[in-house]
């Protein structure tokens, strides 16, 4: 059973989210409510997935996987980025970071596991 760490600064996000892939695809979730954290979480318990928000406070979400990117112990899990910046100038930047892909808010509870598996290649 796949495991994915959802970090998002938004409970109500993490939530949905988290039930809606739970629900649909039975996958384990694992949460962080902002990057440190997020990054701490992934180092430990090594998820085969990322959910990312990008507007984070503190640290956001393109800085939290160039950190992830540089250690080791999490530079080799996929990272999809979740935003609601539809602008082609933003979605050029992520696709930029090397992120496995980038899916839109809101997004629909029902479809999430799907394009996240049709994204991982699962």
């Amino acid at each position: 059973m796949p495991r994915i760490l959802i970090i998002d600064d938004e409970d109500d996000i993490r939530e949905v989210a988290s039930l809606a892939l739970e629900a649909t695809a039975g996958w384990e979730i694992l949460t962080a409510s902002n990057g440190r954290e997020g990054i701490q979480r992934a180092a430990q318990e090594k998820p085969d997935a990322i959910l990312m928000d990008v507007m984070m406070p503190g640290m956001d979400g393109p800085t939290t996987f160039k950190a992830m990117q540089e250690n080791p112990q999490t530079a080799g899990i996929p990272v999809i980025l979740l935003t609601a910046k539809v602008q082609g100038v933003d979605q050029r930047r992520f696709a930029g970071l090397g992120v496995t892909a980038v899916l839109f808010k809101p997004f629909d509870p029902m479809t999430l596991a799907d394009q996240m598996a049709e994204a991982l290649g699962w």
